[in-house]
């Protein structure tokens, strides 16, 4: 297929956009606004957290108004567990440091800061694109005092979580495990989001599911899910008046909303399915370029496949540089980088993605700590400063980008963007 005849889609093809299915999402809305619970109590929320529960094989569930709300709770709950109740007007984590991915949204790692700590980022490994146990260990020997590890599941890929685990009970951390990306991944047959001490998952928009919005906080006791529920409806007590002796929030899930991810449940497997369907297509489309589709451990993992990736290879890269808000490339025959593939899908009227920008490159977080190895495979602070290291997280920012992952392309949609992807290296 030739580009020049190629038209621009006269209808978007989105990145990863909300799939409804006729009549079962209405219809758990339709039931809540007849029983008139049009609030954050309701069937639609207690059923949300018994399907949470059954799917992932987890304890409890706690049904949120979105995944950054779950990630405060669970920074809340591991820092009371690590250093107790804080003053009123001061975080739980105050003064403390915490290991995170670096390679992420910002939504992993500003509860932590809400919290009064202060994120220490660890480096990328290639195979998973996720946190790197060896820099993880070596952080260690950096920060020995550091007790909480925050981990994400990159892209539906799970990481390597059995060693980061192992590194975490070795020097006594909790680790609270970010699986807004992976819910329905599974790592050595269990699912992602019952590895971690307090785990979260996301029903965002362009999420496996979604409700438009909503998160959920994962733990193993009771007490934990009864005090997130406490804290997630403004920490009232059980008093006839609004009594309240610590801080709270408005966190709960909205029955709306929970109606949405309600019917969303009983699709799960089969957007698991198409997602798999869409990145095997690519990775057969791309075989003959200079491109990697992003990877996972085949014997111990099965992504979710949330959104399918690619990394051009460095021998193939034109020149790229990237400001904080702008990029420019040259053109080069036989080369490209993501900035030319997003800028030529863009034309047709497609939506692509960079890869998350790392975390120790955002101007919000640029002074903070972050662990990555040099050339002898040894953990350095800051070494993306100092120079001779590997900073694979950068390296991975600066050569992937995202592809259009949405269940709703069809094949032969998905094909014509390939042939738009391979025109970018001619």
């Amino acid at each position: 297929m030739k580009t020049e005849n190629i038209k621009p889609f006269e209808n978007k093809i989105w990145l990863a956009s909300p799939t409804m299915h006729e009549g079962v999402e209405l219809g758990y809305i339709k039931d809540a606004f007849e029983k008139n619970w049009i609030t954050t109590a309701g069937d639609n929320v207690n059923e949300v957290e018994r399907l949470c529960k059954e799917y992932i094989g987890i304890e409890e569930a706690v049904a949120l108004s979105c995944g950054t709300a779950a990630l405060h709770l669970a920074v809340k709950l591991a820092g009371e567990r690590l250093y107790g109740k804080a003053k009123t007007g001061c975080g739980v984590l105050t003064g403390k440091q915490v290991f995170c991915s670096d390679v992420t949204f910002d939504a992993t790692v500003n509860p932590i800061t809400y919290e009064g700590g202060e994120p220490i980022f660890i480096d990328t490994e290639e195979e998973t694109w996720n946190m790197d146990p060896v820099a993880l260990e070596e952080a260690f020997t950096l920060y020995p005092e550091v007790k909480l590890v925050v981990l994400v599941h990159l892209y539906g890929v799970p990481a390597k979580i059995s060693a980061i685990k192992d590194i975490c009970k070795k020097h006594g951390a909790l680790l609270i495990e970010d699986a807004a990306e992976s819910l329905g991944a599974l790592y050595k047959d269990k699912m992602t989001g019952v590895f971690g001490d307090y785990s979260i998952i996301s029903f965002n928009g362009n999420k496996i599911i979604t409700g438009s919005s909503g998160g959920a906080l994962l733990v193993h006791t009771k007490e934990d899910a009864d005090k997130a529920r406490k804290w997630s409806t403004q920490a009232r007590e059980n008093a006839p008046w609004y009594q309240h002796e610590e801080i709270g929030y408005n966190y709960r899930m909205s029955n709306i909303v929970a109606g949405i991810v309600r019917g969303q449940f009983e699709y799960i497997d089969e957007h698991i399915a198409r997602k798999k369907e869409i990145y095997e297509r690519y990775k057969e489309g791309f075989k003959e370029l200079p491109v990697k589709m992003n990877t996972f451990i085949d014997n111990a993992s099965k992504p979710n496949y949330w959104l399918s990736c690619l990394i051009v290879d460095k021998e193939a890269m034109c020149k790229q540089v990237r400001g904080e808000k702008e990029a420019l490339y040259i053109p080069e025959g036989g080369k490209s980088c993501p900035t030319e593939i997003l800028e030529t899908l863009a034309k047709y009227n497609v939506e692509g993605r960079p890869i998350w920008k790392p975390m120790h490159m955002q101007p919000i977080y640029r002074m903070n700590p972050f662990v990555t190895k040099d050339g002898n495979g040894r953990a350095r602070t800051n070494a993306y400063i100092e120079g001779g290291c590997t900073d694979v997280g950068a390296d991975i920012f600066a050569r992937g980008l995202c592809l259009p992952s949405d269940i709703k392309m069809t094949k032969e949609e998905q094909d014509i963007i390939i042939e738009i992807v391979k025109s970018c290296f001619e």
